[in-house]
């Protein structure tokens, strides 16, 4: 479907998105959805590395000592964005015995 567009058809819509939102909008709106997807990205590595991880814990060890409560993690956004880092709500992962 986007394949299909003729140049003139994609100023066109160039054209009518800048007078949607106005010119001085649209670098405000590109940085923002630019740091969405870092925020994204650096979630999904958190994701992928947390799920290694306890795939690695989730192997038994005869001799392991009774696990101790481990702080709250935060999920960080962007490199240096610290308005945004936020606690991670999970439930308690202490075992019950």
């Amino acid at each position: 479907m986007i394949g299909n567009l003729k140049p003139l058809e994609i100023l066109l819509i160039i054209a009518v998105i800048v007078l949607l939102f106005g010119a001085k909008k649209l670098p405000e709106m590109a940085r923002s959805l630019g740091k969405s997807a870092r925020i994204l990205k650096s979630e999904a590595k958190a994701m992928k590395k947390d799920g290694e991880a306890e795939d690695a814990a989730a192997a038994p060890v005869a001799d392991q000592a009774p696990q101790q409560p481990v702080a709250p993690r935060t999920i960080q956004a962007a490199p240096g964005d610290v308005t945004s880092s936020r606690p991670v709500n999970e439930p308690n992962r202490t075992t019950q015995g």
